[in-house]
């Protein structure tokens, strides 16, 4: 996922020129944006990223979240190899399978305690998301006992983020994201409250009386719609890059799942950045114990060793598909649907979280980033929310704690913020996200280093992290220095 907006960098990005001398450094690459050249990084090895300017960046963040055992990895790229050397590195899913896209089918399933009965694999966590999109409404329309058609609408939350194709922008919450696309959007997505009680928290009520009233504001909402019109309901049990790692409360998914199932609303979860072990668990919902009826995965499903998502199903959709009127066949595909290089990487990235216990090191030292974190930061007057779950956390920043008033979006501190990160003497990579309070105001940092880091690197994490924002906040209050004569 991309940051909330890609700001025109101001340091730490090398701007070109239009010189005809500069032709010699045109950047080729449709970047991000196309008015600055991006930072290079020449190589990586474990926590850093070595870049060709010679700063050494502890990656704090996983990129978006995404290596899960740092940046190189022998075992990794021996199994790509050999897969490459079978001459499997593709092979089309319209009509071919291979052992290993079986294998990691199987493995994953197998990690869900039966509670999902089939995984298919894609490229990009948009993908996985656009593919659960389609498969709620084939179900209900044609492979189910009593087909539905006319349930074609979607619930998700206010500042969530699902995917940038249009039917998962659709599904997203977040308005700066969607704001230059809405005209073209399919609209038939509502949103309801996100769980988000650090905001949302009523004077006086308790955290069951928030649970209590967002799972009425949900069945409402289906009511509203017409039961008969609703497809699935979908949210991330740990929220992201729209509001910062924001973990549901104690109750809340068991609270959406008994909604969901009393009017036939399919349940997805989308873990494409919470899941995969980032807060501690394979899958995020194995905290609480309530499994979807869809599943999406992504980013730390092969650590960045590869591009791969998956989307997981529940024994219902797929004995309706077996089993039911319909052709059987769900009417989607990718021509690097199941692609055997990176389901090979996928594999082995996760065997070596299961191999190595890394689970419990996410749990451990999630604890002791956490801490740190809440130690160093807790009490700063700008700092207004720390909150996550394992090794994803995220930082909120205000501008006036007492009334948690965010800074303005045009400020755009998150960015500059990241931005200066970057630079020595903090050599640190975060990951910037904007839109936390109302879908354009607000700001916020997530931290999500690989499941594999020793309190060593936890500690340079906070002690990094501490002194940016300590610096970062200090020179914002500070006077300008006057223009020299």
């Amino acid at each position: 996922m991309a940051p909330s907006a890609v700001r025109k960098p101001q340091r730490v990005m090398a701007r070109r020129t239009s010189k005809p001398s500069a032709i010699l450094n045109k950047a080729y690459l449709f970047n991000r944006s196309v008015r600055s050249a991006p930072l290079r990084i020449k190589r990586a090895s474990a926590q850093t990223l070595y870049l060709d300017n010679g700063w050494n960046v502890l990656d704090a963040s996983g990129g978006a979240a995404v290596t899960g055992i740092g940046h190189l990895n022998t075992r990794v790229e021996q199994a790509m190899i050999k897969t490459i050397q079978n001459g499997l590195s593709y092979v089309s899913s319209l009509m071919f399978d291979t052992d290993i896209t079986e294998t990691f089918a199987r493995f994953l399933i197998n990690t869900t305690d039966g509670k999902m009965s089939k995984a298919v694999f894609y490229s990009s966590g948009t993908e996985a998301n656009e593919a659960a999109y389609k498969l709620a409404l084939q179900y209900h329309a044609t492979e189910k006992a009593n087909p539905e058609s006319t349930r074609t609408l979607f619930i998700a939350r206010d500042r969530s983020y699902h995917g940038t194709t249009l039917g998962t922008l659709d599904m997203g919450g977040h308005k700066a994201r969607r704001e230059l696309w809405e005209r073209v959007l399919p609209h038939n997505t509502h949103h309801i409250s996100p769980c988000y009680s650090y905001r949302n928290l009523e004077t006086g009520e308790t955290k069951a009386g928030y649970v209590t009233r967002l799972k009425n504001e949900l069945e409402e909402k289906i009511k509203e719609l017409g039961p008969q019109n609703v497809a699935a309901f979908i949210c991330e049990p740990v929220v992201g890059a729209a509001l910062g790692c924001v973990p549901a409360e104690a109750g809340y998914l068991a609270a959406m799942r008994d909604v969901c199932d009393r009017y036939g609303v399919l349940l997805i979860f989308d873990e494409v950045m919470c899941g995969m072990g980032r807060t501690g668990y394979l899958h995020a919902w194995q905290k609480d114990g309530v499994a979807p009826d869809i599943q999406t995965v992504g980013k730390g499903l092969a650590g960045g060793f590869q591009q791969l998502s998956a989307m997981l199903v529940n024994p219902k959709i797929t004995d309706a598909f077996e089993f039911g009127p319909g052709s059987g066949a769900f009417s989607h595909g990718h021509t690097f649907q199941n692609y055997p290089l990176a389901c090979a990487a996928g594999l082995e990235v996760q065997k070596i979280i299961q191999e190595e216990n890394m689970l419990q090191n996410v749990r451990v030292k999630g604890t002791r980033l956490s801490k740190l974190l809440k130690k160093r930061l807790g009490d700063h007057p700008n700092v207004g929310d720390i909150r996550g779950a394992g090794l994803f956390w995220g930082i909120e920043f205000v501008k006036d704690k007492q009334t948690k008033e965010p800074f303005s979006a045009d400020m755009k501190l998150n960015f500059k913020i990241y931005e200066k990160g970057l630079a020595p003497p903090y050599e640190i990579h975060i990951y910037p996200g904007g839109g936390t309070v109302d879908g354009f105001n607000g700001d916020h940092i997530i931290i999500s280093p690989s499941y594999n880091v020793t309190d060593a690197d936890v500690d340079a994490i906070v002690d990094r992290v501490g002194r940016l924002v300590e610096d970062f906040f200090s020179n914002l209050d500070a006077p300008s220095n006057p223009a020299a004569p």
